[in-house]
């Protein structure tokens, strides 16, 4: 009787364990496969990646032109242009 006891009792446990084990023996083999295809998706890019990049670069040059723009104006406004300044293209206040 102890000893049907002590194997039900054990029967639950060695479940688990073989259930982890499996899991884990899953784990190990895939690993490599996952390492491999982060591994190429970081050194591709996708269309949608690049037009992402063009836009934030464009975005960049367009709010730099316009601080130039600003800074030019000011200057002309102020008496103090640059040579380089075309001061008939602003607008007069």
């Amino acid at each position: 009787m102890k000893r049907l006891v002590l194997i039900v009792a054990v029967l639950p446990l060695s479940g688990c364990v073989v259930g982890t084990l499996a899991s884990t023996a899953v784990d190990v083999v895939t690993l490599p496969v996952k390492i491999a295809s982060a591994g190429v998706d970081a050194a591709t890019t996708c269309q949608s990646e690049r037009d992402q990049k063009l836009g934030r670069q464009m975005r960049k040059q367009d709010e730099e032109r316009g601080r130039q723009w600003r800074l030019a104006w000011e200057r002309c406004h102020k008496g103090k242009a640059l040579p380089t300044d075309d001061c008939s293209t602003f607008p007069r206040r």
